[in-house]
């Protein structure tokens, strides 16, 4: 057995609890609980609690690894050009993975006044790891100093993520393809807005 194998399946390791909090929030969203955590995970309690104090604080873990691969996976499908057209898909691929996640709506049933919550929140680790990935995404259109070198675009990633939202957390969309393609639609039409400054022919 190698080292690497021996830590996955460590039920003590960062790593392997986490993968577990993912895997149970996308039925139980919110209502995870520690215990159950601690069962599926071949781990006490008190381990868990000794590490992380509540089931609040992994869900919130878990839901960062999940948007974090929502990127990575739409990034596969779709990968950015570094263009506003490219940026525009890629952004709206990131805003479909989500809405599909099984998690979204695991959330939006477990605790329907956090998931409402979540369309105005204005800061918290879940924000700024949106908020760097938009970034991340947007960092071509000004390749000397990225976007904070330049104020205008700098704000850009927060006014998407705000458009974002309503689009992405809206699984009761899903499976309604005209539903599902206006949500869409409007977004990509709002990000272009956004980002026409940085389009060929205008700068």
């Amino acid at each position: 057995m190698s080292s690497r194998f021996a830590y996955d399946h460590n039920p003590h390791s960062t790593g392997h609890v986490i993968r577990t909090v993912r895997t149970l929030m996308r039925t139980g969203g919110l209502d995870v609980s520690l215990t159950a955590v601690a069962r599926a995970c071949g781990t006490t309690r008190n381990f868990l609690y000794s590490n992380w104090k509540t089931a609040s604080a992994l869900h919130l873990r878990a839901l960062r690894m999940e948007l974090a691969q929502a990127f990575d996976t739409a990034d596969r499908a779709c990968p950015s050009d570094g263009t506003v057209p490219g940026i525009t898909a890629h952004l709206t691929e990131v805003v479909r993975v989500v809405r599909r996640h099984p998690t979204t709506a695991a959330v939006a049933r477990t605790a329907p006044r956090a998931f409402a919550a979540a369309y105005t929140a204005t800061e918290g680790s879940l924000m700024r790891t949106a908020t760097e990935r938009v970034s991340d995404v947007l960092h071509p259109l000004c390749r000397n100093g990225g976007i904070w070198g330049h104020p205008e675009l700098g704000s850009r990633p927060w006014k998407i993520l705000w458009i974002a939202r309503p689009a992405a957390l809206c699984p009761e969309a899903v499976g309604d393809e005209d539903r599902e393609n206006a949500l869409d639609n409007a977004f990509a039409e709002l990000v272009r807005d956004l980002l026409t400054p940085w389009a060929p022919g205008t700068r």
